[in-house]
């Protein structure tokens, strides 16, 4: 009896040590089993590729181009421009003739585009397509030649007002350039090889280009605003002058140049924004001259380098490297590693961006800028100034009206202009239309250095003096290119 308790307890410690130990496995299998599921899963999500994502952007509209093409064909026009260019002849004739005495002038003509901006017929084009031109010549999109009249040029901007004695003319409304955005569709217009009214279509591929095609030249007073709309739409010599419109017919850009090594379109064009051409053929048909505003700063894009040495948070905006003396900005507090954000409600990550607002206004106008000083916004006002320093408008009209006898429009030289020609005193020709000056066959850009063997130093001197003389009068003088012109004036 004794023995067959012993072998029940046996029996049942050894079958409760065998649930135990297959219980305790059953629990460590599930455990790992666990573990190796989560470092599958954690494997799987590692691997995991890159997938396509479905396009459901549906086109809400269809681009339709003749509306805008039709009526921009018809405000926008051909210009035949006729100068005098200097040539040289055989220099066999400088030994008979002296220095100078085998060149002349004949006759030239460039051609380009233009666009009618109202329907009493103001026209802008490019300055260089009319430049020292002594007839325009206008041509509609109907065939009819007109002769216009340069009623002002802006060499800083490239841009050209005339204006020909006409009504009730096809027009070209101005668009905000501002609104435009990069992909944009546009329509370039104009007239390309002396082929009319020739329209091709494209994007803008980029804003605010700065591609260095205008010189400065400080003793002329000539400070280039470039900040192009760039596209794509072909371009090509003859087009200058022409029309960038939206696909609704507004004027957003005047082409200007194309980039290319060959001189025809190679894949991008550049037009000047129609914000700054509206604010420049304002100024040029209210004063004769553009009303430039500065703020008196010397501005740089501001550079990953720059970024990092003056520890700034990002590369946005314009730093100010430098302040003029009583200029815009110092009287307004801006100091130099300024960097300014925004102008108005624009904001400006280069220095093109920036000199488009700016050249915008005129002086006198405030004008609300965001800065950022030492990681700190801070709005502030400017006052602009003009080229001199103050806040004055100048009319060049009424100084025009004082500078004008018998068709011919006169000016002072400066020194400069004086030493080039090797003379001492004189007084340019600088345009020239119906009148007795062009009577007896002076030309734009002829220089009047004596009057009956009297020396003409100023302008005012010649008009007086022919304003008080009876009769007849000499005419001594020359043009740029050295040649002497002697002429008989009957008053």
């Amino acid at each position: 009896m004794k023995n067959l308790f012993t072998i029940l307890f046996f029996s049942v410690l050894g079958g409760s040590l065998t649930y135990f130990v297959i219980h305790i496995s059953n629990n460590d299998a599930a455990i790992i089993n666990s573990n190796t599921d989560l470092i599958k899963k954690e494997e799987k999500i590692e691997k995991q590729n890159f997938n396509l994502t479905k396009n459901t952007q549906k086109t809400a509209y269809q681009l339709d181009f003749t509306s805008a093409a039709q009526k921009t064909v018809n405000a926008v026009v051909h210009i035949k421009s006729k100068y005098q260019e200097a040539y040289n002849s055989d220099p066999l004739l400088d030994y008979f003739w002296g220095p100078k005495g085998g060149r002349g002038l004949r006759p030239a003509i460039a051609t380009g585009s233009g666009v009618i901006i109202s329907q009493d017929g103001y026209i802008v084009t490019n300055n260089h397509v009319i430049e020292d031109a002594s007839k325009i010549i206008i041509t509609l999109n109907s065939g009819r030649e007109l002769e216009a009249n340069l009623v002002g040029s802006d060499p800083n901007t490239d841009l050209a007002l005339l204006k020909i004695n006409e009504n009730n003319l096809i027009f070209t409304e101005f668009g905000n350039s501002d609104d435009v955005k990069l992909g944009d569709w546009v329509l370039a217009v104009g007239n390309p090889f002396n082929l009319t009214s020739t329209v091709t279509a494209g994007i803008v591929s980029a804003k605010s280009r700065n591609i260095n095609i205008l010189r400065s030249n400080s003793t002329e007073n000539i400070f280039p605003l470039e900040s192009f709309i760039q596209t794509d739409a072909a371009v090509n010599p003859g087009n200058s002058g022409g029309a960038l419109v939206t696909s609704n017919g507004l004027l957003i850009g005047i082409n200007t140049a194309i980039a290319s090594k060959t001189g025809s379109y190679s894949g991008y064009s550049f037009a000047i924004p129609s914000n700054i051409t509206l604010k420049v053929v304002n100024d040029l048909k209210n004063y004769g001259f553009v009303q430039r505003a500065f703020i008196g700063v010397i501005i740089q894009d501001v550079t990953q380098n720059m970024m990092n040495e003056l520890k700034l948070p990002s590369t946005k905006g314009v730093l100010v490297s430098g302040l003029s003396d009583g200029g815009a900005a110092e009287d307004a507090g801006i100091k130099i590693n300024d960097v300014i954000l925004k102008v108005e409600k624009t904001f400006v990550n280069d220095v093109p961006e920036l000199q488009e607002q700016i050249g915008k206004h005129k002086p006198g106008d405030i004008v609300n800028i965001l800065i950022q000083r030492n990681g700190n916004e801070k709005k502030m006002e400017l006052k602009l100034r003009n080229e001199n320093g103050n806040t004055k408008i100048i009319n060049k009209k009424l100084k025009i009206e004082k500078s004008i006898i018998f068709g011919a429009l006169l000016d002072d030289l400066n020194e400069n202009d004086l030493k080039r020609l090797g003379i001492v005193s004189g007084v340019e020709v600088v345009s020239i239309e119906n009148g007795k000056f062009r009577d007896i066959g002076i030309k734009k850009g002829f220089v009047i250095t004596h009057i009956d063997k009297k020396i003409i130093a100023s302008k005012k001197t010649l008009i007086k003096f022919i304003k008080n003389k009876k009769g007849g009068i000499l005419i001594e003088g020359q043009y740029p290119n050295g040649v002497k012109g002697y002429f008989g004036m009957g008053l």
